[in-house]
């Protein structure tokens, strides 16, 4: 059994609401890297699949892994209430 050091990779994602349902998510850093998920936490698992997968093929042809950006752009939800006007 080979024993090979473990190192943690974080990754951006960018998640696209689509009209028919679900979310279209890709990887910025990772150019190619897309897939889609049914909602939000299905998507975010196949984000994960993909991610490791892309890594996976780039490890095995000799390629180096890239590293997140410090200033790649950052997509976050803000939610707030406002009282009903009558």
């Amino acid at each position: 059994m080979v024993n090979r050091a473990m190192k943690k990779h974080t990754y951006r994602v960018h998640l696209v609401p689509e009209p028919e349902g679900g979310f279209t998510v890709t990887v910025p850093a990772l150019p190619g890297c897309v897939t889609w998920g049914a909602d939000y936490e299905h998507a975010l698992a196949m984000a994960r699949e993909a991610i490791q997968l892309y890594l996976e093929v780039l490890a095995d042809e000799g390629q180096p892994i890239p590293e997140e950006p410090d200033s790649a752009p950052l997509d976050a939800l803000v939610q707030v209430t406002l009282p009903v006007v009558a």
